[in-house]
């Protein structure tokens, strides 16, 4: 089945001019073009979009993302290229997810603290400081 870019931007949520960039970039390098030179898209095609956004959330940039699916391109000599990389990627992964849990803590408990303080009506009340400990980042 062949899909259109619209239809490509909305399954995905990716601007079309972002779609047009990525393809500018080679990071679609199976992407077909009808005989009105329209792109058309494939569910390889998706394939390469699911890597290219997961990587990007990791601050994989596209060059190396473009790197990496030449790295594939070129085969089995990559493997330990590649198996480096996401190494490195899941090294980068876990630091974000855990900056994320840290921030996520701050702002439990700055939920709780204010909940408290509108529950009380003052951010001025000795409770909360007993009842809300800070969590430390």
């Amino acid at each position: 089945m062949e899909y259109t870019i619209s239809e490509v931007a909305d399954k995905f949520n990716i601007s079309i001019p972002t779609i047009r960039y990525y393809d500018k970039l080679g990071l679609l390098p199976l992407l077909k073009r009808n005989k009105g030179n329209v792109r058309t898209f494939s569910e390889a095609d998706f394939d390469f979009l699911r890597m290219i956004e997961i990587l990007k959330i990791t601050g994989m940039e596209l060059k190396d993302i473009r790197r990496y699916f030449y790295w594939c391109y070129l085969g089995n000599s990559t493997l330990k290229k590649r198996y480096d990389m996401f190494l490195e990627r899941k090294k980068q992964a876990e630091e974000q997810i855990n900056a994320l849990k840290k921030s996520l803590q701050m702002i439990e408990y700055k939920c709780e603290y204010y909940k408290l303080a509108n529950e009380l009506g003052t951010t001025d009340h000795p409770s909360l400081e007993d009842i809300c400990k800070p969590v430390e980042i």
